[in-house]
């Protein structure tokens, strides 16, 4: 039996699945996305020991690697990657946008559009048919009213996750639709068994987590 625990606290929040067998057998979350360092070992414990699966029967651990939140990801992945290690058990990173697309695959399109909020009017985005297939690379893109004009034009575009919201009001086009559906680690599962099926495991020592930019701080205020 192949037990996997999905680890997701890439976006809002964060979440956690044990999966057998490509189907989602325990499930937790917690809303609060500051929380995640604090729950995440807590919640580990409470979702193994409510789905009667013990720590020694995980076979690998998933992870969403971003993009998304910086601290959210450095913490979903050190928990990963501490397990693994701890378990002697593969690693298997997934690409947060191509997780969210799982979330929206039942929402009616020709494409799929995961956007998460990179601040101002830019986001973390890509694209993806309903079969999974990535047809625009992830990106951080600026958005404006011509944002994927030419692909529009000739396909209906699900538009989702927290960055979408800075586009509806710049796009007008019947073929953009919006949709909001709830995202979590359970829809890592049918990744991450693709992943065991096809032994494409992340190399654990130099895994690190997917910013899709480079972190930037503001220089501290100078004092009189």
């Amino acid at each position: 039996m192949q037990y996997i625990l999905n680890i997701d606290t890439a976006i809002e929040g964060s979440s956690l699945c044990v999966s057998l067998e490509g189907k989602c057998v325990g499930f937790v979350q917690n809303e609060d996305q500051k929380d995640s360092a604090a729950w995440i070992q807590e919640g580990i414990q409470v979702l193994l020991a409510t789905s009667g699966v013990t720590i020694q029967q995980l076979q690998a651990i998933a992870v969403s690697a971003g993009p998304g939140s910086y601290t959210g990801l450095r913490v979903g992945m050190a928990s990963a990657k501490g397990l693994c290690y701890a378990l002697n058990i593969p690693l298997i990173t997934v690409n947060t946008l191509h997780m969210m697309t799982v979330a929206a695959a039942d929402t009616t399109g020709d494409l799929y559009c995961p956007m998460i909020d990179a601040r101002r009017m830019e986001v973390f985005t890509a694209m993806y048919t309903r079969e999974l297939t990535e047809i625009v690379p992830v990106q951080a893109l600026v958005l404006n009213e011509n944002s994927f004009e030419e692909i529009i034009a000739q396909n209906k575009i699900v538009f989702f996750g927290n960055g979408s919201a800075k586009f509806r009001p710049l796009i007008h086009h019947p073929n953009a639709l919006f949709a909001q559906p709830a995202i979590n680690a359970q829809h890592l599962v049918p990744l991450s068994t693709a992943s065991v099926a096809r032994k494409d495991f992340a190399n654990l020592a130099y895994s690190e987590p997917f910013y899709g930019k480079q972190f930037y701080a503001p220089p501290p205020k100078a004092t009189a």
